[in-house]
């Protein structure tokens, strides 16, 4: 794939059914109340603003115009990726619809970052610093300490899960990591089965996972970024490798 194709350059397309192998749409949640305050969020379960629902009206007209349906949706347990999916369903009366939760689509954990206003950490810290824990690919924000309150140990949501599975800090190849699987046994399959699949999940979740698609070397992961509320489509081929990549945007082609 052309390195001009990265959904790092956005574009209008059409969606013609039966015009290529395997359709993907990957969707970031609307604003939240924490990306609106500037605030590491991670796997805190904050709620979407009232520009987050709208955005995510915004995303179910833009599929809808484009001629764009699904079978099946998959998003993780944090309410702003439910809610974004929840509001464009009803939108687009796709009501009903399977939506699997998975917890490995949850966001990249920020670990001791989590709550922290991302400016006024640059500032105390260093902006180099900071940004390395934001983009990078290796590098893990500090970690909570064991006894902190926002330990998902301490969240019911992931009572089932053995401790040592649960982060308390991820770089983005961790993310990855936690992610693949859930890609390889269920998003993957209902592909190849020929269904239409959307992804709602979190900025750094699909930054993995667009990493992963693509085969994105480290030295450019920094430079992928998910906006808000913009459906992300990929043609993928018969090994779900893009074939091209574009966002739905109301921007004419380029």
């Amino acid at each position: 794939m052309d390195s001009n194709d990265r959904p790092r350059s956005s574009e209008q397309a059409g969606f013609a059914q039966n015009s290529f192998p395997y359709p993907l749409v990957l969707l970031r949640h609307g604003q939240s109340a924490w990306n609106k305050e500037n605030r590491f969020t991670g796997w805190t379960d904050v709620e979407l603003t009232r520009q987050g629902q709208a955005e995510a009206l915004e995303a179910a007209r833009r599929l809808a115009e484009a001629g764009i349906s699904f079978d099946v949706a998959f998003t993780s347990v944090l309410r702003r990726a439910i809610d974004t999916l929840s509001i464009m369903f009803e939108a687009m009366q796709l009501k009903g619809l399977p939506i699997v939760q998975r917890w490995e689509l949850n966001e990249r954990h920020y670990g001791a970052l989590q709550g922290l206003n991302k400016s006024e950490t640059a500032r105390r810290l260093g902006e180099e610093r900071v940004m390395s824990w934001r983009r990078s690919y290796r590098v893990r924000p500090p970690a909570l300490e064991w006894d902190d309150h926002r330990h998902p140990r301490f969240d019911r949501r992931y009572a089932g899960l053995g401790v040592e599975a649960l982060p308390r800090s991820e770089s983005l190849a961790d993310t990855e990591f936690r992610l693949l699987p859930c890609w390889q046994a269920e998003i993957a399959p209902a592909l190849r089965s020929g269904r239409q699949v959307l992804v709602s999940a979190h900025g750094n979740s699909l930054r993995a996972l667009v990493r992963y698609l693509e085969d994105v070397p480290e030295a450019e992961v920094p430079e992928i970024y998910i906006p808000t509320g913009i459906p992300l489509v990929y043609e993928l081929d018969v090994d779900l490798r893009p074939i091209r990549s574009y966002y739905i945007t109301d921007s004419e082609s380029t």
